[in-house]
């Protein structure tokens, strides 16, 4: 009887990779950083006292004449939009409600100073 020793991926053609240096001459992606661009610090709304703005928030909208569900909603918009994009586009969002008549001049004065008061720049 006669022994054949099979080693896997020897004395074939077909088992050979297409680079003979087994993968040694691929491209190597080069680390690029990533240049940041600095974008200019906006008012926003400090976080760390939302309780207070709330609090004061909801004096204004109570002494309104405003609906209880608008002034919810209403209240709840001007905290998303003063802490997520700037209190300068909160301001923009109030000013509308004043322009429609839900705010008083009084009022829409009292809320942008409460937006002043309770931002900071990041």
């Amino acid at each position: 009887m006669v022994k054949v020793n099979k080693v896997s991926g020897t004395g074939s053609p077909a088992s050979k990779s297409t680079s003979d240096s087994g993968g040694d001459n691929r491209r190597k992606k080069r680390f690029k950083p990533k240049t940041k661009t600095a974008s200019k610090k906006q008012p926003m709304l400090n976080m760390h006292k939302i309780n207070s703005f709330k609090y004061d928030m909801n004096e204004v909208l109570s002494e309104s004449a405003m609906d209880q569900d608008k002034a919810s909603s209403f209240l709840a918009t001007v905290i998303a939009k003063a802490s997520r994009t700037s209190t300068k586009e909160a301001k923009v969002h109030v000013k509308t409600f004043f322009d429609e008549g839900d705010l008083t001049k009084e009022e829409h004065d009292r809320i942008a100073r409460l937006l002043d008061k309770y931002s900071r720049y990041r």
